[in-house]
């Protein structure tokens, strides 16, 4: 399985940047789909995950209200659309997929396979 994000660059706080991960390998839809971030100095953290079909997610408190993670199983694509962006928010980001997943659920941990990462960058 791999991974390739896109989308990230250099925008403005209070601007919107909408993130796009190809899944490659096997059908997307065997798998649980998140998106992580790092910024400098700090631990990777999870900032959303959406189950198998679609029809559940999950958010980070810090970017709840913000971002929306959607999937289209058809395209092997899952996005990260990103509102109202805060200088906090600048990090790469990692789309990532999980295999051991149920229907249903969302994870925020445990991923298996890992994109390079997209760097964002968000200025005051």
């Amino acid at each position: 399985v791999q991974l390739q994000a896109s989308g990230g660059g250099l925008v403005q706080a209070g601007d919107s940047l909408r993130l796009s991960c190809a899944v490659s390998g096997r059908t997307a839809s065997s798998y649980a789909l998140g998106w992580f971030r790092q910024a400098p100095g700090k631990n990777r953290e999870f900032v959303a995950g959406v189950n198998r079909n679609g029809a559940f997610t999950d958010y980070a408190d810090s970017v709840k209200g913000r971002f929306t993670i959607s999937r289209d199983n058809a395209k092997n694509m899952v996005s990260l659309q990103m509102n109202n962006l805060k200088t906090e928010d600048t990090a790469v980001y990692y789309c990532a997929a999980r295999t051991r997943a149920i229907l249903s659920a969302t994870y925020r941990d445990s991923y298996d396979y890992w994109g390079r990462g997209t760097l964002v960058t968000v200025s005051s």
